[in-house]
C-alpha cells in the first residue's frame, strides 16, 4: 500500500486538515539523513516513531512527512488515536489487534512516551509531562503483536522553537505547559511563529527485537528509559544544555574548589581581602560571561541568511562532516575549533550548525570585540570575551578556567580560535596553546563526559578584509575595532565576494588520544598533559589543512601569480587550472562543488566567474585584442567572450590575491621545497644533498608552514619525492634527482618550476629580512623599527630588481623570517633588540647568502 494512497483514503480526520496543514507543513525541514533512516527501517519491517511528549503538531508532521516521502502511513498513536485511526476500525480493538494489523499493512505506528501534564500538574514536579501507561509498551515487548515481523523504534525530535529548556518553570508554562512539553496553546503558537524553520531529526534507531534479545525480561519501563535517553541525547545535539539562571551559574563557578583555594591562598588568611577578592572574581565572571538569548541567536540567523544572499554567491557545507559532529554531540560535549580568516567566521559557522539543527556553541572572543554596541549583542549571541593577554594576573586566569570548566561540565558546546588572530596571509597561523591548555583541563576534570574537539575550515573566494590586511601587511597599523568601523559595514557590503564553505575535520576525541600516550584521566602526569595539548593542536591543524576547499578563486590565484609572464591569456588559465584540478585530486585535495563538474573534471564556468569576480573587485586588470597599452580599452571586456582575453595582476595587488593563494599552498609546500632544493645546487642534483637541503628549508620555514607532524623527516622526504616520481615530475635513480618526463601537458621542468615558484615570494621576503638585519651590524635595533626599516629595504629591492615578487615585502612574512633567524641562532633578541649572532655578527652578508642560495634564477627559464 503505497503512503500517499493510504493517508488520503485511510486517514480521515488528517485528510480533512490537509488543505489547513499543507501550505505550512512543507517548509518543515527532514534532510537525506532522516529520510535515509526512516526508509532503511521500513525496509527491514514496521516503523514505530518515538517522541517524548504528545503533540497534535507533531503527529500531524509526520503524516504530512508521510504523504510527501511516500513512506509507510500512519495508523496509530497512542493518546491522540483518534486523529489517525482508519475508518472501519473501533476504538475499542484491542491495542495487539490494531497494531498487528497496521502492521501486516504495512503501516506505522506512533508512540509517545509521556501523556501532556494537566494544568494542575504543570505547577509541580511533574509540570514537564507524566510517564505513559506501559500498555503500548508492554504490547511491543512481548512480540505477539509484530507477527514475524521487527519493528524499529525511530525516536523524533520536532524543533518549531530553539529556544533552550530552562532551569525552574514560570507563570506561563503553568497556563500554557513548558517549552520542552507544551500544551496545545502553546505547542501551536511556536509552530505558527517558526513554521517557517521548522526542523525534525530522527535518532539513533531501537531495534525491538535485538533489545529483547538482549534483555528478554526488561520490563516497559527500562524500554522507556532507553528510549527516552536517545530522544534525550538527539534534543541536547541541537538545543544544548539546560539553560541556568546566570547569577547562579555565577556562584557555582565561584565554589569552583581550585578557584577558592586560589582566592584562599591570594587572601593570606584576611577575611576582608578574600570578600575582595571574591567580588573582584564576580566581576570578571560579569566581564566574561555569555548571556545567550534564542531571539538574539534567530535574528543573527536571519542577518546571516540576509547576508549570504547579498553577499555570497552561496555557502558550500560539508554534511557528511556535521553528521559526524551530531553523533559527537550525541554522546557528549563538543569543542569547535575552526580557522580564522575574517569576523564573519563567528556568524558564519553559527548559521550554519543552526541551520543544521545542531547546538549553536558558545563562542571565545577577544575582549577588542566587547565595545558597544556589538560587544552586547555577540554575548547574547553566546560571546564570552577573554583579555588578549592575562599573563601575570592570576585570579583573571583561575576565573577563566573555572568559567571554563562549568561550561564543559554543564554540557555546553564552546568554539574558539585555536590559531588565537585572524590570519593577514591566508595560511594558517601557528596554534596558541593557552585556551586549550585551560579546555584539556577542564575536560580531564570532568568525569562521565566525553569531550570531542572538532577541526573546522572555513574559507572564503574573496575576503570582505582583504584590503584592509593587505595594507596591515605593506605596513600599516592594524585598525582597533570599535563602533566607527561599523560606518564602514555599508561600503563592504554592496561589493561580491563569491562563494564561502565550511568544511569539517576528522572528530578527535580526548580518551583515544590520551591512549595514544599511554595516559588516563585520572592519573595523566603533566608531562604526559603538556604533550597531549601539543599532540592535540597540530593535529587539529593537519587536519584544518587537510580538509580546506579548493575554490576557483583560490586555484585562479594560484595560476595567475605563479605565471612567469606579464599576462596570461584565459585558454592558459583554463589548461593550467585543469592540470591542477587533476594534481589536487592526486593530492587528496576536497574540491569545492564549483570548481569540478559532476565527473570530477574541471568546470570552466567556475573558473570564469572567479575571474570576473577578481575583476570587478580590480585584483585582475583584462587586455582585449585590439587594445593598445597607450591607451583607454576600446572594447569592454564582459562583451569579449574569446579564450583570447589576456590577464595581468596590477602590482600593489598581488599581495591581496596571494592570500587566496595561500589558502591551497599547503598541499603543495612539500613539493615545493623538492624543487626548490633541486634547483638550488650546481651540478647534478645528488639525492642526498637535496634531501638536506630540503631539511634546512623546512627550518627555515618552521614559523611559515604547518608542517607533517605523524612520521620523521626522511620517511616525509621519501614519499615526496616517491610520489613526484609517479606524477613524471622527477626521475630517482636512488643516487641522483632530475627533472621527469612530465604529465598532463607539462614536463618535468616545468613542473618543478610551477611548484618553486609557489614559493617564491617566501623566500624573497627572507632574503629581505635577512638583507635588512645587516643594519644592525652596527649595534643592536628594536625590532619595531627593523620591520619598518626592512619593507623599506624590500620596497627598495623590488624597484631595483633584486627580487620578483612585489608580495615579498610583507610585514607578517619578515616577522616569521626574525622568528626563524632566532630559532637557528643568526641574530639576538635582547630586550626587545635585535643583533647579529655567532659568525654572522663578523660576516653579515653570511646571512643573506643562507638565503640566496635557494633563490637561483635557473629555476625560472621554463614557464607553464
Amino acid at each position: 500500500m503505497s503512503g500517499s494512497g493510504a493517508l488520503s483514503s485511510g486517514l480521515l480526520p488528517v485528510s480533512l486538515l490537509a488543505s489547513a496543514y499543507e501550505p505550512l507543513f512543507r517548509h518543515l525541514r527532514a534532510d537525506e539523513t532522516w529520510e535515509r533512516t526512516v526508509r532503511e527501517a521500513a525496509a527491514r519491517g514496521p516503523v514505530v516513531y518515538v517522541l517524548r511528549s504528545a503533540s497534535l503538531v507533531d503527529l500531524l508532521a509526520l503524516a504530512h512527512l508521510a504523504r510527501r516521502l511516500r513512506l509507510p502511513p500512519i495508523t496509530y498513536a497512542n493518546e491522540l488515536d483518534a486523529w489517525v485511526r482508519p475508518r472501519g476500525v473501533r476504538a475499542e480493538t484491542p491495542l495487539k489487534t490494531r497494531l498487528a494489523e497496521a502492521f501486516a499493512r504495512g503501516e506505522s505506528a506512533v508512540l509517545f512516551l509521556r501523556q501532556r501534564p494537566s494544568v494542575l500538574e504543570r505547577a509541580t514536579v511533574a509540570h514537564r509531562g507524566r510517564a505513559e501507561d506501559d500498555g503500548p509498551l508492554r504490547v511491543l515487548l512481548d512480540g505477539t503483536a509484530a507477527r514475524g515481523f521487527t519493528p524499529t523504534l525511530v525516536p523524533q525530535v520536532f524543533v518549531w522553537s530553539q529556544r533552550p529548556e530552562r532551569l525552574g518553570f514560570s507563570a506561563l508554562d503553568v497556563v500554557f505547559g513548558p517549552v520542552e512539553s507544551p500544551g496545545d496553546l502553546r505547542a501551536g503558537a511556536q509552530f505558527l511563529l517558526n513554521y517557517k524553520n521548522g526542523t525534525v531529526r530522527a535518532g539513533e534507531p531501537l531495534d525491538l527485537a535485538a533489545f529483547r534479545g538482549a534483555e528478554p525480561d526488561a520490563p516497559p519501563r527500562r524500554l522507556a528509559v532507553a528510549l527516552l535517553r536517545r530522544l534525550e541525547h538527539e534534543r541536547r545535539a541541537i538545543l544544548g544544555p539546560v539553560q541556568k539562571p546566570y547569577d547562579r551559574v555565577r556562584e557555582e563557578v565561584l565554589r569552583s574548589p581550585k578557584l577558592r583555594a586560589v582566592m584562599d591562598e591570594m587572601a593570606g588568611g584576611d577575611r576582608g581581602k578574600r570578600v575582595e577578592l571574591e567580588e573582584r572574581a564576580r566581576g570578571m565572571l560579569v566581564a566574561l560571561e555569555a548571556t545567550p538569548e534564542a531571539g538574539v541567536l534567530r535574528g543573527l540567523e536571519s542577518l546571516a541568511g540576509a547576508l549570504s544572499d547579498q553577499v555570497y554567491a552561496g555557502i558550500d557545507v560539508d554534511l557528511p562532516g556535521l553528521e559526524r559532529v551530531r553523533e559527537a554531540a550525541r554522546r557528549g560535549t563538543v569543542v569547535f575549533l575552526p580557522s580564522h580568516k575574517s569576523h564573519v567566521d563567528y556568524l558564519l559557522l553559527s548559521f550554519v550548525l543552526r541551520r543544521n539543527a545542531l547546538q549553536v556553541p558558545l563562542v571565545a572572543a577577544g575582549d577588542n570585540l566587547a565595545f558597544f554596541p556589538v560587544g552586547p549583542l555577540f554575548r547574547r549571541a553566546g560571546a564570552f570575551f577573554i583579555r588578549r593577554k592575562f599573563k601575570g594576573d592570576k585570579l583573571y586566569a583561575v576565573v577563566v578556567d573555572a568559567y571554563v570548566r562549568r561550561l564543559l561540565r554543564d554540557g555546553w558546546a564552546i568554539e574558539f580560535f585555536l590559531e588565537g588572530g585572524r590570519s593577514r596571509t591566508g595560511k594558517l597561523l601557528p596554534p596558541q596553546l593557552g585556551l586549550l591548555n585551560m579546555v584539556v583541563d577542564a575536560a580531564l576534570g570532568v568525569e562521565g563526559r566525553s569531550v570531542t574537539f572538532v577541526p573546522i575550515s572555513i574559507g572564503y573566494e574573496r575576503l570582505m578584509e582583504g584590503a584592509a590586511y593587505a595594507r596591515e601587511l605593506s605596513g600599516a597599523q592594524k585598525e582597533r575595532e570599535d563602533a566607527r568601523g561599523l560606518l564602514e559595514l555599508r561600503r563592504v557590503l554592496v561589493q561580491k565576494y563569491g562563494r564561502a564553505n565550511v568544511q569539517v575535520g576528522e572528530c578527535i576525541e580526548l580518551e583515544p588520544l590520551l591512549a595514544e600516550l599511554g595516559a588516563e584521566r585520572g592519573t595523566i602526569t603533566p608531562a604526559k598533559r603538556r604533550n597531549a595539548v601539543l599532540r592535540l593542536a597540530h593535529r587539529v591543524m593537519a587536519e584544518i589543512n587537510r580538509v580546506t576547499a579548493v575554490t576557483p578563486g583560490a586555484l585562479v590565484a594560484t595560476v595567475l601569480l605563479t605565471h612567469r609572464g606579464r599576462g596570461i591569456a584565459l585558454r592558459d588559465v583554463l589548461a593550467h587550472a585543469a592540470r591542477l584540478v587533476v594534481r589536487l585530486r592526486e593530492l587528496g585535495a576536497r574540491l569545492g562543488p564549483t570548481l569540478v563538474g559532476p565527473h570530477g573534471d574541471l568546470h570552466e564556468e567556475g573558473i570564469r566567474e572567479a575571474l570576473h569576480l577578481f575583476e570587478r573587485a580590480g585584483l585582475v586588470l583584462p587586455h582585449v585584442p585590439g587594445d593598445t597599452l597607450t591607451a583607454a580599452a576600446k572594447r569592454r571586456p564582459s562583451a569579449h567572450r574569446g579564450d583570447d582575453v589576456i590577464y595581468r595582476i596590477p602590482d600593489e595587488k598581488r599581495i591581496v590575491l596571494d592570500y587566496a593563494k595561500n589558502t591551497v599552498v599547503h598541499f603543495f609546500v612539500p613539493r615545493a621545497l623538492v624543487a626548490v632544493a633541486l634547483f638550488a645546487g650546481e651540478g647534478p642534483p645528488l639525492r642526498s644533498a637535496v634531501r638536506e637541503r630540503v631539511l634546512a628549508l623546512s627550518r627555515l620555514f618552521k614559523h611559515e608552514f604547518i608542517f607533517r607532524a605523524d612520521a620523521p623527516f626522511e620517511r616525509i622526504f621519501d614519499e615526496t619525492v616517491a610520489a613526484m616520481v609517479g606524477a613524471g615530475e622527477l626521475t630517482d635513480d636512488g643516487e641522483r634527482l632530475a627533472p621527469g618526463p612530465g604529465s598532463l601537458g607539462l614536463d618535468g621542468r616545468a613542473w618543478l618550476t610551477f611548484h618553486a615558484a609557489l614559493v617564491r615570494n617566501f623566500l624573497e621576503s627572507y632574503r629581505v629580512a635577512a638583507r635588512a638585519v645587516r643594519l644592525v651590524a652596527t649595534g643592536p635595533i628594536a625590532e619595531t623599527a627593523l620591520s619598518a626599516r626592512a619593507l623599506t629595504v624590500g620596497e627598495q629591492m623590488y624597484l631595483g630588481g633584486e627580487i620578483d615578487r612585489p608580495e615579498a615585502v610583507s610585514r607578517h612574512v619578515l616577522d616569521n623570517a626574525w622568528s626563524a633567524f632566532l630559532d637557528l641562532r643568526w641574530i639576538r633578541r635582547r630586550e626587545g633588540k635585535i643583533s647579529l649572532e655567532g659568525l654572522h655578527a663578523e660576516r653579515p652578508e653570511g646571512l643573506e647568502e643562507e638565503v640566496t642560495q635557494f633563490l637561483r634564477r635557473r629555476a625560472l627559464d621554463v614557464a607553464f
